[in-house]
């Protein structure tokens, strides 16, 4: 059962004062013209239809598009007048919303505050100054910082977006992306690799060539970086990736061109994540065992070992131990690891990409998965049998 609803409504465009080259918000939302305020009630009357007993302090209303405080203040009024009326009646608890960094100012947060705002986004993308002026977003990193500092000094929870990939994007400025955000302290955080879609300048400079399109190996790799760092932070990692249903028209991902999509993308960089963990751990418990990697060990007997901890420095810990009192002289020890059944996916890796890699590299190894559920979430446990 769910714990926590978000009731989104998508206001693509209306009001932004620029065209992203990144951007086309028509598409990704399959909106073409303003939401309604009628539109509005049966949004939300349709998610909580399916939402059931779940607590209403645990449901919010949230305006998504990109620049909900670029549209007059008398149009957001009367969005945000809407969906007091949920609040009024005590079915949701907070309003949420997404916007530019450069449409925020004291009478703006004033009027969030009036109507129950709670959680403002910011769509920064980068705080690299030159991706940000090959991306066109018309503002830069300072306007940012200062923005984000003002949402958290009137007392919102700040949530903060970084695009991966975009012009003139390297893994060193997303790295400094995730680092400066850090700094900002947000509460929440989205990680989206770039995607080539139809209708974008970013698709004809894709189809030109000026614009090289991230592999999914890159896209991995760089999102993962971020992701470590958000997370060793403490910060809500919210998505990671476009979802596949709502936003992209469900099947059809047609208009997607270039970069890198996949429906499970969150899955992938935590299972890479827990896989540098384990890989740790398990050439730890090779060493102490045969003396030496996992490629230089020839088919010996193995030998017990005390035990080894650490961490890969991305706040997801493993630990190994040992059950190793004697000397044995099987080819194979079996080793087993676990985890909350919570993080069972991720260690196992997606369609058990983790699983087939860790066997093929530590074959002296009968490694066995399992679960229990004492462990926190992204701990991970090899033990030596």
């Amino acid at each position: 059962m769910k714990k926590h609803a978000i009731i989104p409504i998508f206001i693509p465009h209306l009001g932004c004062p620029c065209q992203c080259v990144f951007c086309n918000q028509q598409k990704i939302t399959a909106r073409t013209k303003a939401v309604s305020t009628d539109e509005v009630r049966e949004t939300v009357e349709r998610y909580l239809s399916t939402l059931g007993d779940l607590d209403p302090n645990e449901i919010e209303i949230a305006f998504y598009g990109g620049s909900f405080t670029a549209i007059p203040i008398d149009k957001q009024t009367a969005y945000l007048k809407v969906a007091n009326e949920y609040i009024d009646q005590g079915r949701v608890s907070s309003l949420h919303i997404s916007t530019r960094p450069d449409c925020i100012d004291d009478e703006i947060l004033e009027n969030l505050k009036r109507y129950n705002v709670s959680t403002i986004e910011l769509g920064v993308q980068s705080f690299s100054d030159e991706v940000l002026r090959l991306s066109k977003r018309g503002h830069d990193s300072d306007t940012a910082r200062k923005a984000a500092r003002l949402v958290k000094e009137r007392g919102f929870k700040l949530g903060i977006q970084l695009m991966i990939g975009l012009p003139g994007d390297s893994l060193e400025s997303c790295i400094y992306s995730a680092r400066e955000t850090v700094a900002l302290s947000p509460e929440l955080a989205r990680l989206y690799p770039t995607l080539v879609i139809d209708g974008t300048e970013l698709y004809d400079m894709y189809e030109d060539g000026s614009y090289e399109a991230l592999s999914k190996e890159e896209a991995l790799l760089r999102t993962k970086e971020m992701y470590k760092i958000l997370h060793k932070a403490g910060i809500n990692i919210m998505r990671v990736g476009l979802k596949s249903t709502d936003i992209i028209g469900g099947s059809d991902l047609s208009a997607i061109n270039g970069g890198t999509y996949h429906p499970a993308f969150r899955q992938l960089v935590e299972g890479e994540i827990a896989y540098e963990a384990l890989k740790e751990q398990l050439d730890a418990l090779m060493k102490k065992t045969y003396g030496m990697g996992p490629a230089h060990v020839p088919n010996i007997d193995g030998t017990g070992l005390a035990g080894a901890s650490g961490s890969n420095g991305s706040g997801f810990t493993c630990t190994t131990s040992s059950s190793y009192a004697n000397k044995t002289s099987k080819p194979k020890h079996k080793v087993d690891i676990f985890s909350n059944p919570q993080s069972f996916s991720n260690m196992i890796g997606n369609c058990g990409i983790n699983k087939d890699r860790l066997g093929a590299e530590y074959p002296h190894f009968d490694i066995k998965y399992r679960t229990d559920n004492t462990l926190a979430r992204d701990i991970y446990i090899a033990e030596l049998k």
